[in-house]
């Protein structure tokens, strides 16, 4: 019998979701949904099905089997909730109380990371407690604690379920591993450590029987089942971000690095700041310093309070290299050299957001509104052009569905834009909340996540938008 290949092995692999969005960027982090069909201006009290009060949280909504899920924190809880898909209404919550609640960067929160589905379980993820997983009802089936991350900005990727796994990447400043358990129990079934990479925030994504991670210098694919590594390709970022995309049998990964340093050298810092001449800076003779202080954290990785030469070079060389937009070929071993690289484009870089991959052009959305379309196969910049509208910072990443894309300003101004190597901006909606949460598309429906609310548009599906 002929080996399976391409979109039906991978299906094999994976659940079907009809019109489910499983997962943070929907099936396989690709942040393509179904054709939905509403119109391309819509907000609070326009267009809308409904609208619910949710607590505050940066991740992002899945779908599946008529229910929304979502977590969030208050008053000290780790909070998982469920919510009616046709009506908002609020179906069941359930929280942990860890011991304490680190503290993290202000930009970030302790309910960061985007639940994700087989559609039997829903998998939640917290930087403070672990894995746990309930049922479509809320029932607990198990937890899994694992040790409080060390990463100065929190944590940001997300659980994904394959194969009967659910696996998480923790890339943080200190002791980066990925780890899966088996979805029914909780059990672990294998475990890498990831000593070549440091804090990141990606979420992988599966392509046929392997499980691909993107890190600091690197991207990485391991056997899915095993763990075991298959191949890397060096490759810089400032903190790995968002999920890569599958274009045929090639993976297109986006990272955002600097051919050199943006930070001084430790010996002109320690010149400068080092008061009392024992070689490193505290945080006290570092206060005052506009362009980096509010980073200390950061920098200090073994948060003692004071920098070293060692732990300034390491900050100092994050995201240095070869870095930008790349086509990898998927069926490499062991390292990949630099020339593997079918295309590379250094212009126009998400940081935060995810590139999308939709109906044959792939896209890049950056803050300032700024929007790139690019051919796939060559990597030559198509359009490039702002959303006049919605011209601030990007934290979400671009969604599509029935022809337009999605795509939502940290202020909450969301562009419409009809999708195509030359696009076109169509509508621009204002929420009037901040928006860090990455849009679903489930059901027919386009979710936004605010800062204090989860908003439904849609509801038929099936036809393509006029």
């Amino acid at each position: 019998m002929k080996a399976l290949s391409g979109p039906l092995a991978l299906l094999l692999l994976l659940p079907l979701y009809g019109g489910d969005w499983p997962r943070f960027r929907g099936p396989n982090g690709a942040g393509v949904g179904e054709r939905i069909a509403i119109p391309a201006e819509f907000g609070p009290g326009k267009n809308e099905e409904w609208k619910s009060a949710v607590p505050f949280g940066q991740s992002s909504p899945v779908v599946t089997g008529g229910r929304v899920f979502l977590t969030g924190s208050e008053g000290g809880q780790l909070l998982t909730l469920a919510y009616d898909m046709k009506t908002g209404r609020e179906l069941w919550r359930r929280a942990i109380r860890p011991p304490s609640l680190k503290s993290m960067y202000k930009a970030n929160d302790p309910a960061a990371p985007t639940p994700a589905t087989d559609g039997r379980n829903v998998y939640v993820f917290f930087a403070d407690f672990g894995l746990v997983a309930y049922s479509l009802d809320g029932k607990e089936i198990w937890r899994h604690p694992l040790p409080p991350t060390t990463n100065f900005y929190g944590i940001g990727g997300s659980p994904v379920v394959a194969n009967g796994l659910v696996v998480m990447l923790c890339d943080q400043m200190r002791a980066s591993y990925v780890v899966a358990l088996d979805a029914g129990t909780g059990k672990q079934r294998w475990r890498r450590e990831r000593p070549e990479v440091q804090d990141g925030w990606s979420v992988p994504v599966v392509y046929r029987d392997q499980l691909i991670l993107v890190g600091s210098s690197r991207v990485d694919s391991y056997q899915l089942g095993t763990g075991e590594g298959r191949w890397w390709f060096p490759l810089a970022s400032n903190g790995s971000m968002g999920t890569p995309v599958i274009h045929g049998e090639t993976l297109l990964v986006t990272a955002s690095g600097s051919e050199a340093p943006w930070m001084p050298t430790f010996a002109a810092t320690a010149a400068k700041l080092d008061k009392n001449g024992d070689g490193m800076v505290s945080v006290e003779e570092a206060k005052g310093e506009t362009d980096w202080f509010e980073h200390f954290g950061w920098v200090d990785a073994d948060r003692n309070g004071q920098v070293d030469g060692k732990e300034w070079e390491e900050a100092r060389a994050l995201g240095t290299g070869d870095y930008g937009a790349v086509a990898l070929p998927l069926d490499g071993k062991g390292k990949l050299d630099r020339g593997v690289a079918r295309w590379r484009l250094k212009r126009n870089l998400p940081y935060i957001p995810s590139a999308l991959l939709y109906e044959g052009v792939f896209y890049l959305v950056k803050s300032g509104g700024i929007v790139t379309s690019v051919n796939p196969e060559t990597g030559a910049i198509l359009k490039q052009g702002r959303t006049n509208g919605a011209l601030g910072e990007y934290f979400a990443s671009p969604v599509a569905a029935g022809g337009r894309i999605y795509a939502v300003s940290g202020e909450g101004k969301l562009t419409v834009l009809k999708a195509g190597a030359q696009w076109e901006i169509l509508a621009t909606n204002e929420f009037g909340e901040d928006v860090f949460a990455t849009p679903a598309i489930g059901d027919g429906r386009l979710l936004i996540r605010t800062r204090g609310h989860l908003y439904s548009f849609g509801g038929a599906s099936g036809r393509r938008n006029p």
